[in-house]
C-alpha cells in the first residue's frame, strides 16, 4: 500500500511504497510528469525496497518552485532525503529526472550509494528531431494555447509518440500530466538543457566514482539511442540497450527495466563491465 506526505522546508509530494525499513530507492521523473509514471514498476520494486516517489516542483501535486534550476531541483530532493532521514539510498531517474539525479550526486554524494539513469540523453547532440505534436504544444504561439485545451487523449498521444510500441498511460498519469502548466513545462524543459549544455552528463559522473546503470530504449525517438555509449567514459558503468523499445521504458517494458533496476541494487559495486 502506497503513503503519501507533503512536508519539509520545500515542499514536494512524496509516495512511499514498501517496507520502511527495506534498503531504500528514490524514484525521480522526467519532465512534466510526475512519479506515477513509475506505477507499473513499483510493485515489483517495492517487494525488496522502500521505494520512494516524488514529484518535482511545479509537477503532479507539487507546488511551484521559485526555480527549476536543476541544481535548486536537485536540493529540494535533498531537503526530502534530509527530512526522511535517508541516505545513502539508490536513485533512479527517467529521461531528465537523471539530470537531478546527477546534480543531487555532485552536490550531496553522501546522499547517494549508486545511480540508474533511464532514457536520459547525456548531451545535447545527441537529441533527435522531437515529434511534431510535441514541437507543436511546447512552442508559441499555438503551444500556450493548445495546452489550456488538451483533451485526455490529446495528453496521452502527447506521451506515447515518444514510446516505440503502443502503451496504455493510466488515468492518474494522465491527471497529474494535467495539472502541470505549460508555463512549468516550458522552465523545466528549458533549465533542463541549460543544465546540459553547461556539461555532459558523463563528464559530470566520470568522477564521482558513484555505480552507474545505464538503460536506454534502441528505438528511442528522442535521443539517439548510440548516445547511450557516451556513458562509457563513467569507470564500470553498466549500459544496458532495449530492443524496440522507445522513450518510455517503465510504461513500454516495466517488467524488464525493473529486472534491471533490481538487478543493479542487487550487485552494488559488483557491476559486470560495460556492454558493447
Amino acid at each position: 500500500m502506497s503513503e503519501h506526505d507533503t512536508a519539509y522546508a520545500h515542499p514536494m509530494h512524496v509516495v512511499h511504497d514498501g517496507p520502511r525499513k527495506a534498503p531504500p530507492l528514490l524514484l525521480i521523473h522526467g519532465s512534466g510528469a510526475s512519479g506515477a509514471t513509475w506505477n507499473p514498476m513499483v510493485a515489483a520494486l517495492a517487494d525488496r525496497h522502500h521505494v520512494v516517489r516524488v514529484d518535482l516542483p511545479g509537477c503532479g501535486n507539487s507546488p511551484p518552485a521559485p526555480s527549476f534550476d536543476v541544481p535548486a531541483q536537485a536540493e529540494r530532493v535533498a531537503a526530502v532525503l534530509d527530512g526522511l532521514g535517508l541516505g545513502p539510498v539508490v536513485v533512479a531517474g527517467h529521461s531528465s529526472g537523471g539530470y537531478v539525479a546527477t546534480a543531487l550526486a555532485e552536490q550531496r554524494p553522501d546522499l547517494v550509494r549508486s545511480l540508474a539513469l533511464i532514457s536520459t540523453g547525456p548531451s545535447p547532440g545527441a537529441l533527435l528531431g522531437q515529434p511534431l505534436l510535441l514541437r507543436v504544444l511546447l512552442a508559441p504561439p499555438l503551444g500556450p494555447l493548445l495546452w489550456a485545451r488538451r483533451s485526455d487523449a490529446m495528453i496521452r498521444k502527447g506521451l506515447s509518440v515518444t514510446a516505440a510500441r503502443p502503451v496504455d498511460i493510466p488515468d492518474d498519469v494522465v491527471a497529474d500530466l494535467r495539472s502541470t502548466t505549460y508555463r512549468t513545462t516550458r522552465a523545466v524543459l528549458n533549465r533542463n538543457g541549460a543544465y546540459l549544455a553547461e556539461r555532459g552528463v558523463p563528464e559530470r559522473l566520470a568522477g564521482l566514482g558513484i555505480p552507474l546503470l545505464v538503460v536506454f530504449g534502441a528505438a528511442d525517438p528522442r535521443w539517439d539511442p548510440k548516445s547511450a555509449h557516451e556513458y562509457a567514459v563513467v569507470p564500470n558503468a553498466r549500459i544496458e540497450l532495449l530492443p524496440g523499445i522507445g522513450h518510455l521504458t517503465m510504461l513500454e517494458e516495466p517488467a524488464r527495466t525493473g529486472e534491471l533496476l533490481l538487478d543493479f541494487t542487487a550487485t552494488g559495486a559488483g557491476l559486470p563491465p560495460v556492454r558493447p
